[in-house]
Protein backbone atom coordinates (compact mmCIF):
# COMPACT_ATOMS: atom_id res chain seq x y z
CA UNK A 1 0.00 0.00 0.00
CA UNK A 2 1.55 3.15 -0.98
CA UNK A 3 0.22 6.44 0.23
CA UNK A 4 0.72 9.91 -1.58
CA UNK A 5 2.37 12.98 -0.02
CA UNK A 6 -0.65 14.87 0.35
CA UNK A 7 -1.55 11.63 2.41
CA UNK A 8 1.83 11.48 4.44
CA UNK A 9 1.50 15.54 5.28
CA UNK A 10 -1.89 15.47 6.29
CA UNK A 11 -1.06 12.47 8.99
CA UNK A 12 1.99 14.60 10.09
CA UNK A 13 -0.65 17.69 10.70
CA UNK A 14 -2.37 15.53 13.42
CA UNK A 15 0.56 13.81 14.73
CA UNK A 16 1.92 16.93 15.37
CA UNK A 17 -0.90 17.73 17.57
CA UNK A 18 0.04 15.36 20.34
CA UNK A 19 1.51 16.52 23.52
CA UNK A 20 5.18 15.08 22.86
CA UNK A 21 6.44 13.53 19.52
CA UNK A 22 5.64 9.78 19.65
CA UNK A 23 8.06 7.05 19.11
CA UNK A 24 7.60 5.74 15.71
CA UNK A 25 8.20 1.41 15.54
CA UNK A 26 7.17 -0.02 12.69
CA UNK A 27 5.97 -4.51 13.44
CA UNK A 28 7.05 -7.04 10.75
CA UNK A 29 4.85 -10.12 10.97
CA UNK A 30 3.15 -12.13 8.80
CA UNK A 31 0.79 -10.13 7.31
CA UNK A 32 2.85 -7.22 7.00
CA UNK A 33 3.86 -4.51 8.57
CA UNK A 34 2.03 -2.56 11.46
CA UNK A 35 2.87 1.03 12.24
CA UNK A 36 2.48 1.59 15.83
CA UNK A 37 2.91 5.05 17.71
CA UNK A 38 4.32 4.59 21.32
CA UNK A 39 4.59 7.30 24.21
CA UNK A 40 4.63 7.13 27.89
CA UNK A 41 6.98 5.80 30.81
CA UNK A 42 8.21 2.63 29.40
CA UNK A 43 8.09 0.80 32.87
CA UNK A 44 4.39 1.58 33.04
CA UNK A 45 1.70 -0.98 32.02
CA UNK A 46 0.92 -1.07 28.39
CA UNK A 47 -2.49 0.39 27.15
CA UNK A 48 -3.34 -0.81 23.42
CA UNK A 49 -5.40 1.85 21.24
CA UNK A 50 -7.40 0.48 18.17
CA UNK A 51 -8.92 3.54 15.78
CA UNK A 52 -11.82 3.76 14.21
CA UNK A 53 -11.93 2.63 10.56
CA UNK A 54 -10.15 5.37 8.31
CA UNK A 55 -9.22 7.26 11.44
CA UNK A 56 -5.77 6.24 11.60
CA UNK A 57 -3.73 6.26 15.12
CA UNK A 58 -3.09 9.56 15.02
CA UNK A 59 -6.83 10.65 16.19
CA UNK A 60 -6.05 10.00 20.18
CA UNK A 61 -4.37 13.50 20.11
CA UNK A 62 -6.52 14.93 22.72
CA UNK A 63 -6.18 11.62 24.83
CA UNK A 64 -2.89 10.87 24.74
CA UNK A 65 -1.61 13.20 27.49
CA UNK A 66 -4.13 11.62 30.23
CA UNK A 67 -3.29 8.55 29.29
CA UNK A 68 0.27 8.53 28.96
CA UNK A 69 1.07 9.49 32.51
CA UNK A 70 0.40 6.04 33.94
CA UNK A 71 0.79 4.11 30.41
CA UNK A 72 2.46 2.75 27.95
CA UNK A 73 0.65 3.89 24.93
CA UNK A 74 0.73 1.92 21.89
CA UNK A 75 -1.70 3.70 19.59
CA UNK A 76 -1.96 1.03 16.30
CA UNK A 77 -2.32 2.06 12.53
CA UNK A 78 -5.06 -0.87 11.64
CA UNK A 79 -3.52 -3.34 8.66
CA UNK A 80 -5.66 -2.99 5.85
CA UNK A 81 -6.69 0.16 6.98
CA UNK A 82 -5.74 4.52 6.26
CA UNK A 83 -2.21 4.94 8.14
CA UNK A 84 1.64 4.06 7.61
CA UNK A 85 0.66 0.46 8.24
CA UNK A 86 1.66 -1.85 5.25
CA UNK A 87 -0.03 -5.10 4.45
CA UNK A 88 2.64 -6.35 2.38
CA UNK A 89 2.62 -10.21 3.66
CA UNK A 90 0.00 -12.96 3.71
CA UNK A 91 -3.73 -11.44 3.55
CA UNK A 92 -5.74 -11.38 6.41
CA UNK A 93 -8.62 -13.42 5.40
CA UNK A 94 -10.18 -14.43 8.96
CA UNK A 95 -11.20 -13.91 12.55
CA UNK A 96 -8.41 -15.98 13.84
CA UNK A 97 -6.23 -14.26 10.91
CA UNK A 98 -7.02 -10.86 13.19
CA UNK A 99 -6.74 -12.81 16.53
CA UNK A 100 -3.01 -13.47 15.57
CA UNK A 101 -2.37 -10.27 14.56
CA UNK A 102 -3.25 -9.16 17.59
CA UNK A 103 -1.28 -11.05 19.87
CA UNK A 104 1.60 -9.91 17.86
CA UNK A 105 0.76 -6.59 18.78
CA UNK A 106 0.63 -7.77 22.49
CA UNK A 107 3.94 -9.74 21.70
CA UNK A 108 5.42 -5.88 21.30
CA UNK A 109 4.69 -4.54 24.18
CA UNK A 110 6.85 -7.62 26.26
CA UNK A 111 4.22 -7.78 28.45
CA UNK A 112 1.74 -10.84 28.81
CA UNK A 113 -1.39 -8.78 29.42
CA UNK A 114 -2.17 -5.28 28.72
CA UNK A 115 -5.28 -2.84 28.85
CA UNK A 116 -7.08 -1.93 25.31
CA UNK A 117 -9.00 1.16 24.01
CA UNK A 118 -11.05 -0.03 20.90
CA UNK A 119 -13.73 3.02 18.95
CA UNK A 120 -16.12 1.29 16.32
CA UNK A 121 -13.99 -0.74 14.09
CA UNK A 122 -11.56 -0.75 16.50
CA UNK A 123 -13.73 -1.69 19.28
CA UNK A 124 -15.24 -4.85 17.36
CA UNK A 125 -11.49 -5.93 16.68
CA UNK A 126 -10.82 -5.52 20.76
CA UNK A 127 -14.58 -7.34 21.59
CA UNK A 128 -13.18 -10.24 18.97
CA UNK A 129 -9.62 -10.51 21.04
CA UNK A 130 -10.79 -10.50 24.02
CA UNK A 131 -13.83 -13.19 23.17
CA UNK A 132 -10.98 -15.25 21.55
CA UNK A 133 -7.97 -14.42 24.24
CA UNK A 134 -8.95 -13.43 27.64
CA UNK A 135 -5.94 -14.40 29.11
CA UNK A 136 -4.15 -11.58 27.19
CA UNK A 137 -6.55 -8.62 28.85
CA UNK A 138 -5.95 -6.46 31.68
CA UNK A 139 -9.35 -4.62 31.04
CA UNK A 140 -10.71 -3.18 28.23
CA UNK A 141 -12.76 -0.01 26.82
CA UNK A 142 -15.30 -0.27 23.94
CA UNK A 143 -15.84 3.32 22.58
CA UNK A 144 -19.44 3.58 20.99
CA UNK A 145 -19.35 -0.33 19.53
CA UNK A 146 -21.21 -0.33 16.40
CA UNK A 147 -22.78 -4.15 15.36
CA UNK A 148 -21.46 -5.29 18.53
CA UNK A 149 -24.47 -5.22 21.16
CA UNK A 150 -27.20 -3.90 18.61
CA UNK A 151 -27.62 -3.24 15.17
CA UNK A 152 -27.21 0.05 13.35
CA UNK A 153 -29.52 2.20 12.31
CA UNK A 154 -31.16 1.95 8.72
CA UNK A 155 -30.79 6.03 8.38
CA UNK A 156 -27.12 5.88 8.70
CA UNK A 157 -27.01 2.59 6.75
CA UNK A 158 -28.65 4.53 4.31
CA UNK A 159 -26.30 7.98 4.22
CA UNK A 160 -23.32 5.89 4.71
CA UNK A 161 -24.57 3.79 1.20
CA UNK A 162 -23.11 5.90 -1.62
CA UNK A 163 -19.76 6.25 0.33
CA UNK A 164 -19.89 2.20 0.46
CA UNK A 165 -21.16 1.84 -3.56
CA UNK A 166 -18.06 4.99 -4.62
CA UNK A 167 -16.06 5.90 -2.11
CA UNK A 168 -14.69 9.99 -2.65
CA UNK A 169 -13.81 12.25 -0.28
CA UNK A 170 -16.90 14.83 -0.49
CA UNK A 171 -18.50 11.11 0.56
CA UNK A 172 -16.82 11.04 3.46
CA UNK A 173 -16.77 14.89 4.39
CA UNK A 174 -21.23 14.76 4.13
CA UNK A 175 -21.17 11.49 6.36
CA UNK A 176 -18.97 13.05 9.11
CA UNK A 177 -20.42 16.51 8.92
CA UNK A 178 -23.77 15.35 8.94
CA UNK A 179 -23.34 12.05 11.84
CA UNK A 180 -21.47 14.80 14.09
CA UNK A 181 -23.69 17.63 13.70
CA UNK A 182 -23.24 21.05 15.53
CA UNK A 183 -20.24 19.40 17.06
CA UNK A 184 -16.58 20.74 16.26
CA UNK A 185 -14.61 18.50 14.70
CA UNK A 186 -10.79 19.08 14.22
CA UNK A 187 -10.21 20.41 10.51
CA UNK A 188 -6.70 18.71 10.35
CA UNK A 189 -8.14 14.84 10.99
CA UNK A 190 -11.10 16.05 8.90
CA UNK A 191 -8.82 16.75 5.91
CA UNK A 192 -7.15 13.37 6.89
CA UNK A 193 -9.45 11.20 6.39
CA UNK A 194 -10.93 12.94 3.34
CA UNK A 195 -6.98 11.93 1.81
CA UNK A 196 -7.54 8.57 3.06
CA UNK A 197 -10.65 7.61 1.65
CA UNK A 198 -9.33 8.98 -2.28
CA UNK A 199 -5.65 6.97 -1.48
CA UNK A 200 -7.37 3.74 0.07
CA UNK A 201 -10.98 3.64 -1.15
CA UNK A 202 -11.79 0.46 -0.17
CA UNK A 203 -10.13 -0.57 2.90
CA UNK A 204 -9.11 -4.40 2.61
CA UNK A 205 -10.71 -5.62 6.74
CA UNK A 206 -11.96 -8.49 7.99
CA UNK A 207 -14.85 -7.68 9.60
CA UNK A 208 -15.96 -9.74 12.99
CA UNK A 209 -19.12 -10.85 13.01
CA UNK A 210 -21.87 -9.45 15.58
CA UNK A 211 -21.24 -11.74 18.76
CA UNK A 212 -23.70 -14.18 20.45
CA UNK A 213 -25.58 -13.06 23.77
CA UNK A 214 -24.44 -16.29 24.70
CA UNK A 215 -20.44 -15.14 23.67
CA UNK A 216 -20.93 -12.06 25.55
CA UNK A 217 -22.47 -13.34 28.24
CA UNK A 218 -19.20 -15.51 28.87
CA UNK A 219 -16.89 -12.55 28.02
CA UNK A 220 -14.39 -12.99 31.12
CA UNK A 221 -12.70 -9.71 31.00
CA UNK A 222 -13.19 -6.28 33.29
CA UNK A 223 -15.01 -4.02 30.69
CA UNK A 224 -15.97 -0.48 30.09
CA UNK A 225 -18.16 0.94 27.43
CA UNK A 226 -18.77 4.79 26.66
CA UNK A 227 -21.45 5.25 24.24
CA UNK A 228 -22.11 8.79 22.40
CA UNK A 229 -25.55 9.88 23.05
CA UNK A 230 -26.26 12.04 20.18
CA UNK A 231 -24.82 9.29 18.08
CA UNK A 232 -26.68 7.76 14.59
CA UNK A 233 -24.94 4.94 14.22
CA UNK A 234 -27.12 3.48 16.59
CA UNK A 235 -29.47 4.07 19.38
CA UNK A 236 -27.43 4.50 22.50
CA UNK A 237 -30.01 3.26 24.71
CA UNK A 238 -30.91 0.39 22.98
CA UNK A 239 -26.96 -0.65 23.49
CA UNK A 240 -26.90 0.55 26.91
CA UNK A 241 -29.54 -2.03 27.94
CA UNK A 242 -28.02 -4.64 25.07
CA UNK A 243 -24.71 -4.58 27.20
CA UNK A 244 -26.53 -4.66 31.04
CA UNK A 245 -28.55 -7.80 30.32
CA UNK A 246 -25.29 -9.69 28.52
CA UNK A 247 -22.82 -8.33 30.54
CA UNK A 248 -24.35 -7.45 33.84
CA UNK A 249 -21.16 -6.65 35.26
CA UNK A 250 -19.83 -4.43 32.63
CA UNK A 251 -19.99 -0.49 33.44
CA UNK A 252 -21.77 2.06 30.74
CA UNK A 253 -21.11 5.26 30.67
CA UNK A 254 -23.23 7.38 28.25
CA UNK A 255 -21.63 10.67 27.29
CA UNK A 256 -23.45 13.65 26.59
CA UNK A 257 -22.45 16.31 22.99
CA UNK A 258 -20.94 12.90 21.73
CA UNK A 259 -21.43 11.37 18.05
CA UNK A 260 -20.03 8.36 16.95
CA UNK A 261 -17.53 10.08 14.87
CA UNK A 262 -16.62 12.93 17.10
CA UNK A 263 -15.21 10.43 19.52
CA UNK A 264 -12.15 10.04 20.90
CA UNK A 265 -11.62 13.88 20.11
CA UNK A 266 -15.21 15.24 21.31
CA UNK A 267 -15.77 14.96 24.76
CA UNK A 268 -12.05 14.97 24.94
CA UNK A 269 -11.55 16.22 28.92
CA UNK A 270 -15.01 14.45 29.59
CA UNK A 271 -13.96 10.95 27.96
CA UNK A 272 -10.62 11.06 29.07
CA UNK A 273 -11.56 11.58 32.98
CA UNK A 274 -14.24 8.55 32.73
CA UNK A 275 -11.32 6.32 31.12
CA UNK A 276 -8.51 7.35 33.54
CA UNK A 277 -10.95 6.35 36.34
CA UNK A 278 -11.45 3.11 35.44
CA UNK A 279 -8.18 2.31 34.17
CA UNK A 280 -6.86 3.28 37.30
CA UNK A 281 -9.76 2.04 39.28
Amino acid sequence: MGWGMDFNRAYDAVLTKWPQKPLGVDLAGRFGRTHVNVCGPEDSRPLILLPGGGATSTVWFDNVAALSKFRRVFAVDTLGDAGLSIPNGDPMKSVDDLIEWMDSIVDCTGADTVDVIGHSYGAMIALAFALHRPDRFGKLVLLDPNSSFAGMKAGYLLRALPLLLSPSRARRKRLLEWETGELSIDSDWLSLVEVGTSDLPRPDLVVPQRPSKEGLSALDVELLVVLAQDGRVHDAETVSRSVRERIPAARVEVLKDASHHSIPMVPADELNRVLVDFLEG
